[in-house]
């Protein structure tokens, strides 16, 4: 116990060591977490206490409907423990029967009304347009508006000025006439938002296609940037590989500004207001003032270098569509690829974009007289998830759904480089991708997940096994950023000038190290044997550098301190480092401290732009969850864990799954939000094995 007291005091050197590329930090200090320094500009704060609640006293504040076990019944029916188990073996029954015959799990992808607003503009722009698409679409964007006219991106929260006006615009393309009562408010929360005028860019865009709004208006973005060599500044390479795509597709877009009339105006919808309020920082006054010397450019472009620009950008675009017929898996940049495609001359029939459409179509639900579509789908890693889960709740290594999935994974694993390879020359590939198809960009998350699925099996073929950990671990190894931490898709994708260019005010456009990557990243080599690494001191370093003085840590990919802090906790026990440590007490108190009075919890999305609501919201299984497999990993026991897992019991569905309206997924924090629906069956599966697993 001495030994590893002091192997953990020397691992320690390297968690107080800031990273390199964070900017100017003070240095943490070794007397307690709540020294340390801040990694964002506001300090998080408290959310509601606990109470002092016990699991055997009456719940507060009522259930939601889906509830099947009340706490009587968990007192009488053997305790908390046998109720726990009927639950997990609920869950583990649906989550089996929810496999694909092809090993693959798949929950649907649920985000906003963007999605759908933005097909039905681009099936215009394209003449493809057709009417019962168009009814059942319209159907579905009239059923997600809310009571004040509005709509959200995502549920429950406030609405949303750019998402409301795509919305409306689609239902006017729809014939819905502006002098319907859901329209008319519509418009109205439009204009007191300050009108179009305000919209984001993307929105300007969209409009600009349709002569809706002047293209002088929407910021520069000229082809000739895809000419700028990796080593200069502000190259396509800076940009996140979500943001690169789309960049290089709507330079194309605005080099040819189309113009697709349609049969209305929007003019209800301006306010008369100017709508850009002066830039704050330097960086983007000079970017304002470039933006207006290229506009000038553009009345009189250098031709033969736009010419060259233009061929070298379509080339780039047509060499990354993905065997689906999609681009990265994701809805930017597809649609703008198929406008830009259109635009420059290629025919419907063309073989790119015949396979673009035809994707399109395989990430369309139809339901009933409701049409949506999916932004993106989540195979690979749902099926991860589901594997671990499934493991966690006992079920045999060598179950043959398990073997299925696995099978699954081993052929996804990317073998091919992609676009990462430009700031890692000559690492050898080996990761694995979100989605079906993505051999361009594979990404670090995935494939840590996809490692950690991969040992909880019996495989009948180890070696094939092992060969793909083999190439995983090294690839992961090879993107680690020179701070410590790990990226998605990237390494070192940090410079924050692109944040200032006047065409992305729109989400995150660059992919720098965050805490939940960079803390599956340590699990999965902790579980590799790895933990005494370099790489992974260097990474505990980055984490306890990146810890909030409350104790929690920001979620990049899901909803929000709950889910950073549920991550990097479970991580970094198996990096060896132990419970009473004083920084998983501090990130164990500050999930004490938020755990609603009923047991669960909640982190509303509003938490990534207003700190008020850090820690604070209806619980959720997934959150709740999250929580418990942090509070687990500390070796807790404690009354918190066991309202945490009997709030789960309870709401618990007839049919083994949860409820969950709400989502608890981010895309780009402050922007665009997911509600992955396999979250609320995975989760609180893997929870209730690991709260159950303590007994063996």
């Amino acid at each position: 116990m001495v030994r590893r007291r002091g192997s953990w005091r020397r691992r320690l050197a390297s968690w107080r060591r800031p990273g390199a590329a964070a900017g100017p930090r003070p240095r943490p200090t070794a007397s307690s977490a709540s020294r340390w320094a801040p990694s964002r500009a506001f300090a998080s704060r408290r959310g509601p206490g606990a109470s002092s609640w016990s699991w055997r006293g009456s719940w507060a504040g009522g259930r939601p409907e889906v509830a099947r076990t009340s706490t009587v019944a968990i007192r009488s029916e053997r305790g908390l423990r046998e109720a726990a188990r009927r639950a997990r073996a609920r869950a583990v029954e649906l989550l089996l029967s929810l496999q694909d015959d092809g090993g693959w799990w798949k929950g649907e992808l649920e985000t906003n009304v963007t999605i759908e607003a933005e097909d039905l503009l681009l099936r215009e722009f394209l003449g493809i347009r057709r009417e019962e698409e168009t009814r059942l679409t319209a159907n579905w964007i009239r059923r997600r508006q809310r009571a004040d006219g509005t709509w959200a991106t995502f549920e429950g929260g406030p609405g949303d000025l750019s998402t409301t006006v795509e919305a409306y615009v689609a239902l006017r393309l729809a014939g819905d006439p502006p002098e319907a009562e859901h329209m008319r408010r519509a418009a109205a929360f439009v204009r007191a938002q300050g009108g179009l005028e305000r919209a984001r860019v993307f929105t300007h865009l969209w409009l600009a296609l349709f002569g809706l709004w002047p293209w002088e208006d929407v910021p520069a973005l000229p082809p000739e940037l895809v000419l700028l060599p990796p080593r200069v500044p502000l190259n396509v390479y800076d940009f996140a590989c979500w943001a690169r795509q789309t960049i290089v597709a709507l330079s194309v877009v605005w080099a040819h500004r189309p113009v697709h009339p349609l049969p209305f105006d929007v003019d209800e919808l301006h306010a008369g207001r100017r709508a850009d309020p002066p830039p704050r920082s330097i960086p983007a006054r000079a970017f304002r003032r470039l933006d207006r010397l290229l506009h000038r450019y553009e009345r009189r472009p250098v031709g033969p270098l736009r010419r060259v620009a233009l061929a070298r950008a379509l080339e780039w675009i047509v060499r990354r569509q993905e065997a689906d017929g999609s681009w990265g898996g994701i809805q930017p940049p597809w649609v703008y690829s198929l406008i830009a495609l259109r635009a420059s001359g290629y025919p419907l029939d063309h073989p790119v974009l015949r396979r673009g459409l035809e994707g399109l179509d395989r990430f369309t639900i139809v339901e009933g007289e409701l049409r949506r579509i999916e932004a993106c789908q989540s195979p690979v890693w749902d099926t991860a998830l589901a594997v671990q889960a499934l493991a966690d709740a006992g079920l045999p290594a060598d179950h043959p759904a398990l073997v299925r999935a696995a099978d699954w994974l081993l052929d996804q694993q990317v073998k091919v480089p992609g676009d990462w390879a430009v700031r890692r020359p000559g690492l050898e590939p080996g990761g694995w991708a979100f989605e079906f198809e993505n051999d361009t960009y594979p990404d670090i998350d995935d494939t840590a997940e996809v490692v950690l699925a991969l040992r909880r099996v019996r495989h009948p073929d180890p070696a094939r096994v092992d060969e793909a950990v083999r190439r995983a671990v090294g690839w992961v190894l090879g993107m680690q950023s020179s701070d410590g931490g790990w990226g998605a898709f990237d390494a070192d994708n940090t410079r924050a000038l692109c944040r200032e260019i006047p065409f992305c005010d729109f989400g995150e456009v660059i992919d720098p190290p965050s805490a939940d990557v960079t803390a599956h990243v340590v699990e999965m080599l902790a579980g590799e044997g790895r933990a005494s690494d370099p790489a992974v001191r260097r990474a505990l370093g980055w984490l306890a550098h990146h810890q909030e003085p409350d104790g929690s840590w920001f979620g990049r990919w899901g909803a929000n301190h709950v889910y950073g802090t549920g991550a990097v906790v479970p991580a970094a026990i198996a990096a060896g480092i132990p419970p009473p440590d004083p920084r998983i007490r501090a990130a164990v108190r500050w999930l004490e401290r938020h755990q609603g009075a009923d047991g669960g919890w909640g982190e509303d999305l509003r938490s990534y732009r207003d700190p008020s609501w850090i820690g604070r919201g209806r619980p959720t299984p997934s959150q709740t969850a999250w929580a418990l497999l942090a509070l687990l990993a500390a070796g807790e026991g404690s009354e918190a864990v066991e309202r945490g897992v009997a709030w789960l019991v309870e709401t618990q569905g007839p049919d083994g799954g949860w409820d969950e309206p709400l989502y608890t997924g981010t895309g780009f924090p402050g922007d665009f939000y997911i509600n992955y629906h396999l979250y609320r069956l995975v989760f609180p599966a893997m929870a209730l094995g690991r709260y159950l697993g303590r007994e063996r």
